[in-house]
C-alpha cells in the first residue's frame, strides 16, 4: 500500500519540477525577445539621428557618427537591463 502512494508524491515532484523548468526557459525566452526588439528599434533610432544631424549640417560627419555611436551604446545598455 505504502509503494503506490510514494510514486504518486514522486510522479507529482517531478512534474512540478518539470514544469518550473520549463516556466523558467519561457521567461528567459521573453526576456531575450524583448532585449532584441529593444536593440532592433535602437538601430532605427541611431540610423534617425545620423540623418537628422546630417540633415541640420550642424556637425561633421565624424561628430554625427559619435552621436549614432552613443545612441546605439544606450540602447544595449537598455538590451542588458531587460535581460539581466
Amino acid at each position: 500500500m505504502k509503494k503506490p502512494r510514494a510514486l504518486g508524491w514522486l510522479a507529482m515532484i517531478l512534474l512540478l519540477v518539470v514544469n518550473g523548468t520549463a516556466w523558467a526557459a519561457t521567461d528567459r525566452s521573453e526576456k531575450r525577445r524583448a532585449a532584441r526588439d529593444t536593440r532592433q528599434e535602437t538601430r532605427q533610432d541611431a540610423r534617425q539621428t545620423k540623418q537628422d544631424c546630417r540633415a541640420a549640417d550642424a556637425k561633421s560627419n565624424p561628430e554625427c557618427r559619435q552621436d549614432k555611436r552613443e545612441t546605439r551604446r544606450e540602447g544595449r545598455q537598455k538590451a542588458r537591463d531587460i535581460k539581466y
